[in-house]
C-alpha cells in the first residue's frame, strides 16, 4: 500500500508542478534517463521539460485532474495508468487557447537504489479535446482568489508557512 500511495503522490505532485510552471519540480517525477512520448513529442525527460513549458507558459492558468489510477507493481518496477482531465485557459479567445482535454499518463516507474519512485518512460494518451462555445465563457471575478504560478500562489504560501512549524521554536 505504501508504494502504491507514493506512485499515486508522484502523479499529483507531477500535476502540481505543470499547473504551478515549476520546472524542477516536473523534473523531479522523472529518472534523469527517462523518456516521454506526449501528443505530437518523443523525446527525453529535459526536452519534454523545454517542450511542455513552451506550451504551458501561452496559457494564463491550467488545471490537471487525475482521476481513476491503477498500478500494478513487481518488486522496483511498475506500470501505472492514470486518466486525467487538463483545462486550458487564456484571456485570448482562440479555440486553441482555451481547451479542455482528456487523457491518459501510461507509465513505467521504477524504484531505484532503494531510492523514492520516478517516471522511467511515459506515454501521455489524448482521449479526447473540447473547445468551449463562447457562450460558455464566465469571467472570474476581480476580488476571487486565483491560483498563480509563482512563490505567491496559495499553496506554496501554506507550505513555507507550514515549515516554521519544523523551527525548532515553532513559533506560528
Amino acid at each position: 500500500m505504501a508504494d502504491r500511495l507514493a506512485i499515486a503522490d508522484l502523479m499529483a505532485l507531477y500535476c502540481r508542478g505543470v499547473d504551478r510552471l515549476d520546472r524542477d519540480l516536473v523534473r523531479s517525477c522523472f529518472h534523469p534517463d527517462a523518456t516521454d512520448t506526449h501528443g505530437s513529442f518523443h523525446g527525453t525527460v529535459d526536452e519534454f521539460v523545454d517542450w511542455a513549458f513552451g506550451l504551458l507558459e501561452r496559457y494564463d492558468a491550467t488545471m490537471h485532474l487525475i482521476a481513476n489510477h491503477l498500478a500494478t507493481i513487481v518488486g522496483d518496477v511498475a506500470v501505472a495508468e492514470t486518466y486525467g482531465i487538463a483545462f486550458h485557459r487564456s484571456t485570448d479567445p482562440a479555440p486553441r487557447r482555451n481547451l479542455t482535454v482528456g487523457f491518459r499518463y501510461v507509465d513505467r516507474l521504477e524504484r531505484r537504489d532503494g531510492e523514492t519512485w520516478a517516471i522511467a518512460r511515459r506515454t501521455a494518451t489524448t482521449e479526447w479535446v473540447r473547445a468551449p462555445v463562447s457562450a460558455e465563457a464566465w469571467p472570474i471575478p476581480t476580488d476571487s482568489a486565483v491560483g498563480r504560478r509563482d512563490a505567491d500562489d496559495p499553496v506554496w504560501v501554506m507550505l513555507a508557512e507550514l515549515q516554521r512549524f519544523d523551527a525548532p521554536d515553532r513559533e506560528r
